[in-house]
């Protein structure tokens, strides 16, 4: 009995030691965490709603991949966040399905209580590499700075130990799977805390079927029309372009 369970445990430390060198399917675990009162600006409403607020919100997100797709959602926040009910819903709601076979992305993402379904090309971000290295997770990351709609800079540490091009939301397009990343226009960091090469439900990478798509364009245009709606002061056009930052993203 011994013997068995000795070989069964050796078995399962090669499985494992195989996976760290080449991993094609896991799950890895991204903690999310947002500084909510800088993201809400210091307009009067602002500040009388900044009261019954955290400073911080945290989230943990899974991103699973597995044949060059991901399935990337929220699935729980961290209980000493205390958020309000309808500041957890859209993120709830929100999903990110990439083929990088086919350089599509299926977005379903939730914007002040309206569900939006989005179907376009992989984003095409242009990075720039530095030599500057840390271990997230246990692997070797090297750092890479990148820039999304025109003016927001996003900073991250990538691992070629992974060799998916993915990363959290639709941050993609390095050679190896994002560890870490920050995005300081949105007051916003990612981590990963493990990656899981075991038990992958590759049933999440599967096309579901929508009623109707958009295309980011169309998708721009329809939240753009929104938030001509929420004032022209110069408070409000920050908060708006934080709010149409992070519904892009």
């Amino acid at each position: 009995m011994k013997k068995i369970f000795f070989i069964v445990l050796v078995s399962l430390h090669i499985q494992q030691i195989q996976a760290q060198l080449f991993i094609n399917k896991a799950t890895i675990e991204f903690e999310v965490k947002t500084n909510v009162k800088k993201t809400m600006g210091e307009s009067p409403w602002a500040e009388m709603m900044k009261d019954n607020m955290p400073n911080f919100k945290t989230a943990y997100y899974n991103y699973t991949f597995a044949n060059n797709k991901s399935f990337y959602k929220l699935t729980h926040f961290d209980e000493l966040s205390k958020l309000p009910d309808w500041m957890k819903k859209d993120d709830e709601e929100n999903e990110w399905l990439t083929d990088f076979n086919s350089g599509i992305a299926e977005i379903k993402k939730n914007v002040a209580g309206t569900a939006f379904n989005i179907k376009d090309s992989v984003h095409k971000i242009e990075w720039k590499l530095s030599n500057e290295n840390r271990v997230i997770a246990g692997f070797n990351c090297r750092k890479a700075i990148g820039k999304i709609f025109d003016s927001v800079y996003v900073f991250v540490f990538y691992s070629e130990e992974i060799p998916i091009s993915g990363g959290p939301c639709s941050i993609n397009g390095l050679p190896g799977m994002i560890h870490g990343m920050t995005i300081p226009r949105l007051y916003t960091s990612w981590i990963a805390t493990k990656v899981d090469v075991l038990g992958i439900d590759e049933n999440k990478l599967k096309k579901q079927p929508t009623k109707k798509t958009y295309t980011q364009k169309e998708y721009r245009g329809l939240l753009n029309d929104r938030a001509k709606e929420w004032g022209s002061g110069e408070e409000e056009k920050k908060w708006v372009s934080q709010f149409l930052w992070q519904a892009q993203l």
